[in-house]
């Protein structure tokens, strides 16, 4: 047995998210298929990082045992044609036995697209948010910054989650234009339930003026879910940097 670590890449519009689920489509559930397809006996991915249903991610991260001799950085050749279209192994690679990519210290990071025009490209329905409203993505971007740091993030994060703490230490936040794209940029060590998709609701409402930069800190001491913007659409957040940081 070797452990190999895998980065997947994924369009999530067609899956109840990553995690496996019992009687749902998910990633997790479509590598399992397709590794024990490959290696003809029940095969689990533990994975690093659970989007959303919906949720798209580039650089997605897991690992397994593989029970063959096939050279680590050969199975993403071998899994990739076994994988819907919707999903693909960047790479793999081997790594250490007792590798668990969850007891990692880890950088993720998140970018929240939003259209930012009264007319979006049907290419674009997919991966972006519509919003027709102006959006001042500089006042966003001044925003964005009193969420960095090591906070309680409880107003930000669902009321349905199951995290035993709801602090989280945010490494940096980014608001840029790209032509009519608005990119909402957070990169952290880990987040909570809906908290990505939340801020970008919160830094929307400063954007076109329903809320003032200030709103923002009194929302985060506030550490009430009411409080906050509502929760963005999951189709314009994709998880699109991932970092090991040991």
């Amino acid at each position: 047995m070797k452990r190999v670590l895998m980065c997947v890449a994924y369009d999530g519009t067609n899956y109840s998210g990553f995690q496996a689920q019992d009687n749902a489509d998910t990633i997790e559930g479509q590598l399992n298929k397709a590794l024990s397809a490959l290696y003809k006996a029940p095969i689990e991915v533990i994975g690093a990082s659970r989007t959303d249903a919906g949720v798209h991610g580039l650089c997605n991260m897991v690992v397994f045992d593989m029970p063959a001799r096939m050279p680590a950085e050969k199975v993403s050749f071998a899994i990739n044609p076994l994988l819907p279209e919707d999903i693909s192994i960047v790479w793999s690679k081997e790594v250490s036995d007792d590798f668990h990519p969850r007891h990692m210290l880890t950088a993720k990071t998140y970018e929240y697209h939003i259209y930012n025009d009264e007319f979006m490209p049907p290419t674009k329905r997919l991966y972006t948010y519509k919003v027709n409203r102006p959006l001042d993505e500089k006042l966003m971007d001044q925003a964005g910054k009193i969420l960095v740091g090591e906070h309680d993030f409880k107003s930000f994060c669902s009321v349905n989650t199951t995290a035993t703490t709801t602090v989280r230490n945010i490494i940096s936040v980014d608001v840029r234009r790209e032509g009519k794209e608005v990119i909402i940029s957070v990169c952290g060590n880990g987040f909570l339930y809906n908290m990505v998709r939340i801020i970008a609701g919160t830094l929307i409402e400063v954007g076109y003026g329903k809320r003032n930069i200030s709103d923002v800190e009194n929302i985060l001491k506030a550490c009430d879910r009411t409080k906050a913007g509502p929760t963005a659409p999951a189709c314009g957040l994709i998880l699109s940097k991932f970092e090991f940081l040991e």
